[in-house]
């Protein structure tokens, strides 16, 4: 029962975004929505889940897991019942940034109570590998599903399904996980100014990479947003070294196990987002596929991504964890870095990238996640789940940024207008080349770093 709400809390997660997509216009055109609207119809989620998710995992720390994500699921399914009674684009968004606090407080606790059901590694691994894998099945069939939806029913169905599923999830974790243990649970006041500060910097680093792609590098807005990241980060550690009881202990993620963990899932979010947005444009616009023929040629990522969770574990038993998040996250690197130097000799090469990229990201998502919560103290799971999960909705977007960008600064003219000049076509491979090639390399640092991490940790676990 416990693994069946916990795996519906993050079949939710993944199955929001991507089964709402499809959809967007539909809903432009049925609520008359502008395309700034639009946009922020999906990035209002990601920002409200990214910005809350340390502050709510602190408070899950302190309050209760159990209870926190208790009440995100009822919230989870009031917002979503309430798409019935959406009729503008400013109430829909507004739906979705509810949605969005219900999935910060509900998400990284999924991994932290799957974490916490069983004392051994091996189990441990086995009870995230099953949550991922269902996630990423929704992840999986969300377009599809979505597709099929609204060739028979209205838009609002798309977010409705969120009411059994959060249902579901509530009369799973409530029947099969225990309440809250008082003495389990993280008693030091709560810091204010820290969760303030961190919240703030989180959301401007998730809004200042959609304005890089939108706006363009030569625009003034992208560029304010990132030094207010900077400003705001540097305030944050400052903030968290001098409190007597920050929201964010620096020298727990300090800690081997923590940080290691942490850099090999941001290399991972960082390469897979990258690695998508390049893809897709590639397929449709430089080669002229179909938007339904370009996600047929997404799909050996998506058949990794999905069946590859029964090989997860025997991996990970083979090699150890340690070894097993090096290898997959060097394989997201090499598969990368394949994209880069030989995705535009053909389809064949572009393959192999996704299906490389995919099996370091399965193994990785689960190993990295392992990790962090195995190097912190048991009272401080939720926040450590947390911060697994900022780091990839972060350095996704920043992968996508980075492309974006270069493609914007490489390209004359609009990317969106076709048919190219000969001229435009080439300057559009070599700013693929280019982007590929600066996220490998920024991939590698982070992962090169982390296999650094992860050997100190074998030699000074954490006490």
């Amino acid at each position: 029962m416990a693994l069946t709400g916990l795996s519906a809390v993050f079949l939710f997660e993944m199955l929001d975004n991507s089964i709402l997509n499809v959809a967007l216009p539909t809903i432009g055109r049925e609520l008359a929505a502008s395309t700034v609207a639009l946009q922020w119809v999906t990035n209002v989620y990601a920002v409200v889940f990214g910005g809350l998710m340390l502050v709510l995992g602190a408070v899950a720390d302190r309050f209760g897991r159990r209870r926190v994500m208790l009440v995100g699921l009822v919230l989870l399914a009031a917002a979503s019942a309430a798409t019935a009674f959406v009729t503008t684009a400013e109430e829909l968004i507004l739906v979705r940034a509810v949605m969005g606090v219900a999935a910060a407080m509900t998400t990284p606790g999924s991994i932290a109570l799957a974490f916490r059901l069983f004392t051994e590694e091996g189990p441990r691994i086995r009870a995230i590998t099953l949550v991922s894998t269902v996630g990423l099945v929704g992840l999986a069939v969300g377009p599809t599903a979505g597709g099929l939806v609204l060739a028979i029913a209205p838009w609002q169905v798309l977010l409705l399904v969120n009411v059994p599923i959060a249902a579901l999830a509530f009369l799973g974790i409530r029947a099969g996980i225990p309440a809250d243990d008082p003495a389990g649970l993280h008693r030091t006041p709560a810091d204010v100014l820290g969760g303030l500060l961190g919240t703030g910097t989180v959301v401007v680093a998730l809004v200042a990479p959609t304005l890089f792609v939108d706006d363009g590098p030569g625009s003034w807005a992208p560029w304010a947003a990132t030094a207010a990241t900077v400003v705001g980060a540097a305030l944050f550690v400052l903030r968290e070294r001098s409190a007597r009881h920050p929201l964010l202990d620096l020298a727990l993620v300090a800690r081997p196990l923590v940080s290691s963990g942490l850099a090999f899932k941001a290399a991972a979010g960082l390469a897979i987002a990258g690695l998508g947005y390049l893809v897709t444009l590639q397929l449709q616009l430089a080669w002229g596929w179909s938007p339904a023929m370009a996600a047929v040629g997404m799909l050996p990522q998506v058949v990794v991504l999905v069946a590859g969770g029964p090989f997860v574990n025997g991996f990970v038993e083979r090699v150890g964890v340690g070894r097993a998040a090096s290898v997959s996250a060097a394989t997201v690197v090499v598969g990368l870095a394949v994209y880069s130097l030989l995705g535009d000799l053909g389809y064949a090469w572009v393959a192999v990238s996704l299906v490389l990229v995919a099996a370091g990201m399965r193994v990785v998502g689960v190993v990295a996640g392992f990790s962090v919560l195995d190097g912190l103290p048991e009272n401080r799971t939720s926040i450590g789940a947390a911060l697994v999960d900022t780091a990839s909705e972060v350095t996704s977007a920043i992968g996508i940024a980075v492309a974006g960008t270069i493609l914007a600064a490489l390209v004359t003219g609009t990317i969106t207008a076709t048919p190219w000049t000969p001229a435009q076509s080439g300057q559009f491979a070599d700013a693929v080349t280019v982007a590929g090639l600066v996220l490998t390399a920024v991939s590698a640092v982070l992962v090169g770093w982390a296999i650094l991490r992860t050997s100190r940790a074998t030699s000074a676990p954490a006490s």
